[in-house]
């Protein structure tokens, strides 16, 4: 086993034991990107298997409340939910895009191509401005939210993977167990946590979302969400989305997990993944 498939291996261990259900989530080949991107590099030991021992997290499953169409074709890399839409950043070089989709027919409201080279990834809403990251370029965007009309561009160290925001920090994810908390107005860094469970890095940190003061991350590659402590980065729960999406739904183009949006008006959960012909709204529970 290369050490790649050893980490990615280690990773669905430790939370498959924090979800307390015993089964190891599945490994995908490739990055944050489907199967054809390489390997991505990942900083800090993996944390050992045997920190799955003892775990004391709350685990949760879910119950659909009302399942939505998607765009197969959209590799979703970053989500959200404002005032009846979604705003989505799909990735892939030469396939990237911006768009608002309505949410219940899933039609695409507006679009702005995001050019080659570039492959888009996470998407954070912030004082009227999109912000939106690019995986091996260091480029990431800023877009007025009326218009799509791209303002400026910033850059940043290393892989870019998902975004969310508090609402006064942006908050970013690059594939390690390390979550960054830039300026939005000068994207220095002004945080850093390391995620940990069992005093182990939890890394192939993807897809973001805030939601009621604790970071939700899709955790590449797998079926599990880690709900995440922002101010100390431990892990205090998982959410198993195993069987979220039906074999009968599934064809060959049909990727992993990834792209969590929440709606705070309505206290509304939205899942999907990438290439997924369904988005689904559902509600959390509490494993016993």
């Amino acid at each position: 086993m290369g050490s790649r498939a050893l980490r990615l291996l280690t990773v669905g261990l430790i939370l498959a034991g924090l979800a307390g259900c015993g089964r190891k989530p599945p490994a995908e080949a490739g990055g944050p990107g489907p199967s054809s991107v390489p390997a991505v590099p990942e900083s800090g030991a993996p944390a050992s298997a045997t920190n799955v021992a003892g775990g004391n997290f709350p685990g949760y499953g879910y119950e659909v409340v009302n399942v939505w169409p998607h765009n197969r074709s959209a590799f979703t890399q970053g989500l959200l939910f404002l005032e009846g839409a979604l705003l989505e950043s799909t990735g892939l070089v030469g396939q990237s895009s911006l768009r608002k989709v309505d949410l219940k027919t899933g039609n695409v409201l507006q679009r702005v191509e995001v050019p080659s080279p570039y492959f888009a990834e996470g998407l954070a809403l912030l004082d009227g401005k999109l912000f939106q990251l690019t995986w091996q370029n260091h480029k990431g965007f800023v877009y007025d939210l009326a218009s799509f009309h791209l303002e400026r561009e910033f850059s940043y160290p290393g892989e870019g993977w998902g975004l969310t925001t508090d609402g006064h920090w942006l908050i970013m994810s690059d594939g390690t167990d390390q979550i960054r908390f830039l300026d939005p107005a000068t994207f220095q860094e002004k945080r850093l946590i390391s995620v940990r469970a069992h005093g182990q890095p939890v890394s192939q940190l993807n897809e973001l979302e805030y939601i009621k003061g604790e970071i939700f991350a899709n955790v590449w590659g797998t079926d599990y969400v880690a709900r995440v402590d922002p101010a100390t980065g431990r892990v205090v729960g998982v959410i198993d989305f195993t069987g979220l999406l039906s074999a009968q739904d599934r064809d060959e183009t049909t990727d992993v997990l990834n792209g969590i949006a929440y709606d705070p008006a309505g206290d509304r959960l939205f899942v999907t993944g990438k290439r997924w012909p369904k988005l689904f709204e559902v509600r959390l529970k509490l494993k016993p």
